[in-house]
């Protein structure tokens, strides 16, 4: 494990030295996975002298199984349905609706503890990239990526320091640029590749968004 990386600052700006190519373009913004993500994501929009904001993402669990997704909301208003599992399930629409009621609520939350009152980033005809510390099932980040698609992104970009190689090959088939700076053959998880890997905290997820960075 010779290619760790510091911690996830530094890992930020060796993906954004890989990003270069996005540097100035107009209509870009910078979107972190909380929490972990956005220290990675401070660090990009810095350099490619993009606007940064949070992409929060919540999970839509069949009542009967939580853990089994029925679909994703995410930041902006944006929803995915798996209509494939839905048409094979007995899930009455206003049992659909309840738990989109309660997931958007709570991603409500969220967000206004990150951003307060202020609003979403645009990313409709944007270009968007979407910035985590890292795959490892890639299951957030296809949830992300699903959401976002419906919101009408002008071009969507994954960027990762490091993924197993499934989740990036998965992640990499859905959008139309992935960056991800390893894919070791052993992935255990996240935090190996990371010499330094401490919780990011709320408090310093708003304190980064509270910077400008462009």
């Amino acid at each position: 494990m010779d290619r760790q990386f510091e911690h996830r600052r530094a890992a930020g700006k060796a993906l954004a030295n890989a990003l270069m190519t996005y540097r100035d373009q107009p209509r870009l913004v910078v979107l972190g996975l909380p929490r972990g993500g956005v220290p990675i994501a401070y660090e990009i929009a810095l350099a490619l002298h993009a606007p940064l904001d949070v992409l929060l993402v919540r999970k839509l669990g069949f009542p009967y199984h939580p853990e089994l997704a029925m679909g994703a909301i995410a930041s902006g208003g944006a929803q995915v349905l798996n209509q494939r599992l839905l048409h094979g399930s007995d899930i009455t629409p206003a049992q659909i609706q309840m738990v989109v009621q309660r997931e958007t609520a709570e991603l409500a939350r969220r967000e206004t503890v990150y951003r307060g009152q202020a609003q979403p980033l645009e990313v409709a005809d944007h270009t968007v990239i979407v910035v985590d510390d890292g795959l490892a099932t890639g299951a957030t980040m296809a949830a992300a990526v699903s959401a976002l698609r419906s919101l009408q992104p002008r071009r969507l970009v994954v960027a990762v320091p490091v993924g197993s190689q499934e989740a990036a090959r998965r992640i990499a088939a859905q959008v139309d640029d992935f960056v991800c700076l390893i894919t070791p053959a052993s992935f255990n998880s996240v935090g190996q590749w990371y010499r330094q890997f401490p919780q990011v905290s709320d408090e310093e997820v708003c304190t980064l968004l509270s910077h400008p960075c462009h």
